[in-house]
């Protein structure tokens, strides 16, 4: 008996070590998927597209390796930190494709789990709102509304997903932050675009009694 339980701690630690040995890889993976997924929308922002595509061919790399590392762990593929990172980085490919005004690259392109990729498509709602309030400091224009827009695609498509968390991994939660993020996105375009059109009139006002006043004059 003791030698039969002998071999089978052996043989739990030696499972154990080897799980602790991929999770602690799956771990460092996850954290540098998140970094440059992160870095790709940043540079985004900035209109630096050569260095967002750099970055999200980097983290293709990063998310292939981390799906071949963890194919025979399906426990630890589908845990929080690993999913947490695929979503990020689709949250990174949707909001480039975005921007750039391109198709948005599938579930299966990516690579990602279903629910995976609604999360990363919940997330790309902040980033939009961003990106519009970054616009309209230069004022209203045609790329706000295309924003707005694609903000009220995504969450018309989201709000149909009604399935439990087990499921989606949250998304109801993600679903009713992007709500609250278009609308007060919607309350703020509102109000910057009267205040411009209200400027604009001033302006006009302002430039037909200086108009008057040099008649006068003369």
């Amino acid at each position: 008996m003791e030698n039969h339980l002998e071999s089978l701690s052996d043989r739990i630690r030696e499972s154990f070590n080897r799980q602790n040995a991929i999770r602690d890889q799956a771990l460092a993976q996850s954290r540098d998927l998140t970094r440059h997924a992160a870095r790709a929308i940043r540079a985004i922002h900035r209109d630096d597209t050569d260095l967002a595509q750099e970055y999200l061919a980097k983290a293709n790399q990063l998310a292939e390796a981390l799906r071949i590392g963890l194919q025979d762990e399906p426990d630890l593929y589908f845990s929080g930190y690993t999913q947490d990172a695929l979503k990020e980085f689709c949250e990174a490919h949707l909001t480039v494709a975005t921007v750039l005004n391109q198709d948005w690259p599938t579930p299966e392109e990516l690579h990602v789990e279903f629910a995976t990729y609604l999360n990363g498509m919940s997330e790309v709602v902040g980033e939009l709102r961003r990106r519009i309030m970054d616009i309209m400091r230069a004022g209203h224009s045609p790329e706000v509304e295309r924003l707005l827009d694609v903000m009220d695609d995504i969450y018309a498509l989201l709000v149909t997903m009604d399935y439990p968390d087990a499921l989606t991994y949250g998304l109801r939660r993600r679903t009713d932050i992007a709500r609250s993020i278009i609308e007060r996105t919607q309350a703020d375009v509102t109000v910057s675009y009267r205040q411009q059109l209200l400027e604009k009139r001033i302006a006009d006002l302002s430039a037909q009694l200086s108009e008057i006043d040099n008649a006068d004059q003369t």
